[in-house]
């Protein structure tokens, strides 16, 4: 008899694809995929999810023989400096172009950061990519390589865009919790973001509405001042906001103030009118009193 399980691989495991994974483990799905040590393999592997360990320098040892059951393929695996700064095309590329007749939906978690500065304009997706760091020109550069995979192979790609992620763990609500949030003031300047769970909703979506080649931006519907985000989860839990810090003389490091190097507003049409997505939460503020309320129960 033929298993008709679904199963996707996904490289990289982090904070947003494992709550995928364990999205689809719960429908029944068959979840492969890969971590960088051997004590998150093992982790995930206790959770039902056939992992190995793979790095640039610590390729799969048959990546054949591993996206051989997949129908499914996710890569979540950020660039880096080395190579054509894409460790799992760097590496099993190839395998990759062979499984194109195989897959019926392969996604790639990119960043809105490949946009660069709009001086807080609005982007969408068909808007020029203009990164203004190293990190994002990497990003962006990583992002046409998984694109040129439909292009020149046919292997059904989708590139999603993402805005800053919080949600459990992770996020202004924590940072409130452990002390060391901090309001910076910049007159006009606005960050998109968006909850890891509806990251998830786009992405089961867009499974089940293949489009390949299709980009989409995945953020919330309203692009806010991070003070006033920083306001409101101290609002939630009870305690003063710390004092706001003007941006040209705070202390920060350089890799911080690239964050806030780029102003823009994100907007998401396209998860709502092609994917038919219905965002949990539509702006930080459903977003941090679910994460309040979760913790509280």
């Amino acid at each position: 008899m033929t298993d008709h399980t679904p199963r996707i691989f996904i490289f990289g495991i982090g904070y947003s694809a494992h709550r995928l994974a364990q999205r689809l483990l719960a429908a029944g799905w068959q979840v492969a995929g890969t971590a960088r040590t051997a004590e998150k393999v093992e982790a995930l592997r206790a959770e039902g999810i056939d992992a190995q360990v793979f790095d640039r320098d610590r390729p799969l040892a048959d990546a054949d023989a591993a996206l051989a059951r997949a129908t499914h393929l996710l890569s979540s695996v950020p660039p880096d400096k080395a190579g054509d700064h894409d460790a799992v095309l760097d590496q099993h590329g190839d395998t990759i172009a062979r499984a194109a007749d195989r897959l019926d939906w392969a996604g790639y978690l990119s960043t809105t950061g490949v946009y660069g500065d709009r001086d807080g304009g609005w982007v969408d997706e068909t808007s020029a990519l203009r990164p203004t760091s190293e990190r994002s020109e990497r990003r962006a550069h990583a992002e046409g390589r998984w694109r040129a995979l439909y292009a020149d192979h046919g292997v059904p790609v989708h590139v999603f865009r993402l805005a800053g992620i919080y949600g459990p763990g992770r996020g202004p609500i924590e940072s409130v919790r452990r002390g060391t949030a901090r309001r910076i003031h910049k007159p006009g300047h606005v960050f998109s973001r968006i909850h890891a769970d509806d990251i998830v909703r786009v992405l089961e979506a867009s499974i089940a509405r293949p489009n390949p080649g299709a980009v989409y931006n995945v953020c919330d519907d309203e692009p806010a001042a991070p003070q006033d985000v920083t306001a409101y989860a101290c609002e939630l839990l009870g305690v003063n906001p710390p004092p706001l810090q003007d941006f040209d003389t705070a202390e920060m490091s350089e890799m911080a103030r690239t964050f806030w190097r780029d102003n823009k507003r994100v907007a998401n049409a396209r998860i709502h009118d092609e994917l038919g997505v219905e965002l949990a939460y539509p702006t930080y503020r459903e977003g941090l009193r679910a994460l309040v309320a979760e913790n509280a129960a």
